[in-house]
Order: C-alpha cells, then structure tokens, then sequence
C-alpha cells in the first residue's frame, strides 16, 4: 500500500468542530487505473486550491485497485462546494462506470484531533 502523507492547507482552531470524510473508491478493472491517476492528479490541483479544506491524505493499494480519501473540511457547505467543481464534477462522470460501490463516512472532528489517522477513518 501507497500512501500520500497527511497535508494540511489550514490551521484547525483547537476549540473548534470541523466535518471529517473518509472515501473507499475501488475500481473494477486494471484499465481503468490511468484515468482514474489523471483525474486524482487534477483533483489533487484543486484541493490546494479550495477554501475550506483543513487538509487530506491518500491511502492506495493500486495492485487490488481500491483508493481511499481522507479530508478534513471546514463544514458541509466549503465540502460540496468542491464535490461539485470542476475538475471533480468530471471525474466523478468520467469514472462512474469503472467503479465498484463506494462508500462515504462522514463524523465530526475536533480540532486538537486534527489529522485523523488512518486507524480512526478504518473505524468509521
């Protein structure tokens, strides 16, 4: 398993609540592995440029095609605001009829609790 490092965009107040979201994404075939890269290499563009965004990180194990995301938003609003920009917009359609069932967890997180780690997203 690959794993990109935990990246922080914003400082977390401590004293402050913030919406935590973990993805499972895995694909059904090999062939899709090359889009999937170039979309998540785009989307990766646009999270650095996301107002809102606390931080995030990336867990893959690219030999069984299952990717999971971790983030840390500022709140619901700022996380569908991304959701629905493009360049996500587009790979979400682009890569719709690859995919296998993906799941979406999302919980509260303090602040002092900022970044999560692994084993509590695996958790959820």
């Amino acid at each position: 398993m690959a794993e990109l490092p935990w990246r922080s965009y914003a400082e977390p107040a401590l004293g402050s609540e913030y919406l935590a979201l973990v993805t499972y994404l895995p694909l059904k075939t090999f062939r899709a592995l090359p889009r999937f890269f170039v979309h998540t290499a785009r989307i990766q563009k646009l999270l650095r440029a996301s107002p809102g965004l606390i931080g995030y990180s990336l867990l893959a194990h690219v030999l069984a095609q299952r990717f999971w995301t971790l983030s840390v938003w500022q709140d619901e609003a700022v996380l569908m605001e991304f959701v629905h920009a493009e360049p996500h917009r587009q790979a979400m359609t682009s890569l719709s009829g690859l995919m296998g069932a993906r799941e979406f967890r999302r919980w509260r997180i303090q602040g002092a609790a900022i970044p999560p780690t692994w084993h509590q997203a695996m958790e959820r």
